[in-house]
């Protein structure tokens, strides 16, 4: 599952930059500003922030809400029922889901994080780790994405959700939740060149499915943090990824 990001503005914006859809920084500021856009240290997917995607090869990015909402919902009522279980996608079900066939057909999207977050469990206490890549670079998400008109409040609002896959070799020994019985997921991470495809019209089922496998071990690090939800946890702490030693763990075969 993928529930918890680090996402910074330099992170979410690196591919408008290096297209050069913004001169310099402060209209890069002016613009987030404008779209009520901020960076996060950890933000969580259930508080639905706002953040930054790509929905094609050529477009600069646009801002949107984390809980895909899908264009036939009825009403808020049904919004807010809907909303947090939309957070995810199974990378092998979205061509069927009704929540998510209609993106995935033609509502495709990207989003660049610095890394992700995911809970490792040992004698029954859950251990939050920090999962990033080696080289520091931000990391492309595959995502989808929807327009809903809000009838109530007269305005459109535009939602995303987070692709997973199946666990890699690292992603397994961290994340295994006892509780769920098809723990071991993460993200769909992709490479540039597979979220230059990602979002590239024209792709049919077989080669979009194709481009949503797990991303390769030797290419992740990850370590223990402190407690980054619940009671005690800090709102978007400065130091959410900072490496944590826990003791216990010590003993922990994972």
């Amino acid at each position: 599952m993928c529930y918890n990001v680090k996402a910074n503005v330099e992170s979410q914006l690196k591919r408008a930059v290096k297209a050069g859809y913004y001169k310099d920084a402060e209209e890069i500021k002016t613009s987030l500003s404008e779209f009520g856009v901020k960076g996060y240290n950890h933000t969580s997917g259930f508080s639905h922030p706002t953040l930054m995607i790509y929905t094609s090869p050529d477009a600069p990015p646009v801002p949107a809400i984390w809980g895909l909402v899908p264009h036939w919902v009825k009403d808020n009522e049904q919004r807010l029922k809907i909303w947090n279980q939309t957070l995810n996608a199974r990378g092998d079900s979205i061509f069927d889901k009704p929540s998510f066939r209609d993106a995935a057909k033609s509502h495709r999207c990207v989003l660049y994080v610095d890394g992700f977050f995911e809970f490792h469990y040992y004698k029954n206490k859950a251990y939050p780790f920090y999962i990033r890549r080696k080289d520091g670079e931000p990391i492309p998400i595959a995502g989808l994405w929807s327009e809903w008109y809000d009838r109530e409040n007269k305005e459109k609002l535009r939602t995303f959700t987070i692709i997973t896959t199946d666990g890699n070799e690292l992603l397994t020994k961290i994340h295994n939740n006892p509780k769920l019985s098809d723990s071991s997921r993460m993200p769909a991470l992709l490479t540039e060149e597979k979220a230059e495809a990602w979002i590239s019209p024209n792709k049919d089922e077989q080669e979009l499915t194709q481009l949503l496998i797990p991303f390769p071990d030797e290419m992740l690090e990850a370590h223990p943090v402190k407690k980054i939800i619940g009671k005690g946890a800090v709102e978007n702490d400065p130091e959410a990824d900072k490496e944590v030693v826990y003791p216990e763990l010590e003993n922990d075969k994972m």
